[in-house]
């Protein structure tokens, strides 16, 4: 059995109520439930399978408790490990870079070696730019909208869980 890690900050109020839904529509027993900011590296290594949770910080940022970590990923190979990404932005207010830390961690593990599964579509978004993009139509991960779309999450954590039972999460 691959052994399932998703990675958030306990102190992010929407994205730790996000993380719960996905924990729950999920269902399994070989999820770990990692904080953060308190990831180490070892502790980061461990695992076969990642869910990451990531808000976009004010004009497109990863946010800082990523701090530690990120140099680290970059000198890690993470050649068959597999990870979804899943994300809060803005689209109303920050809409030249709705969603940046789903892309900008989905292009960081992927220059390690990492598979990202969970890509989803852009349909029924309105924003300008951003780094989650991913070819025509959908996003390198599960992008929500807390603040204008909150009405959309639950069918597209739903869906999201779903294709992510699928790649063997």
């Amino acid at each position: 059995m691959s052994k399932i890690g998703i990675f958030y900050s306990f102190h992010t109020n929407k994205t730790s109520k996000v993380a719960e839904k996905i924990i729950q529509a999920l269902d399994n027993e070989n999820l770990e439930v990692v904080n953060a900011e308190e990831v180490t590296e070892e502790n980061f290594l461990q695992f076969d399978k990642y869910i990451i949770g990531v808000a976009t910080w004010w004009d497109g940022e990863l946010p800082n408790y990523w701090d530690e970590l990120v140099p680290a990923i970059e000198d890690m190979d993470l050649s068959g490990k597999t990870f979804a990404i899943f994300g809060l932005g803005d689209q109303k207010f920050y809409p030249e870079n709705f969603n940046d830390g789903v892309g900008i961690f989905a292009e960081l593990v992927e220059s390690r070696g990492a598979k990202v599964v969970g890509h989803t579509s852009r349909e029924g978004y309105n924003y300008e730019k951003s780094r989650a993009e991913r070819g025509d139509n959908e996003w390198s991960g599960l992008c929500l909208d807390q603040e204008n779309q909150a009405r959309l999450s639950k069918g597209r954590i739903d869906k999201w869980v779903e294709t992510l039972k699928k790649s063997g999460f």
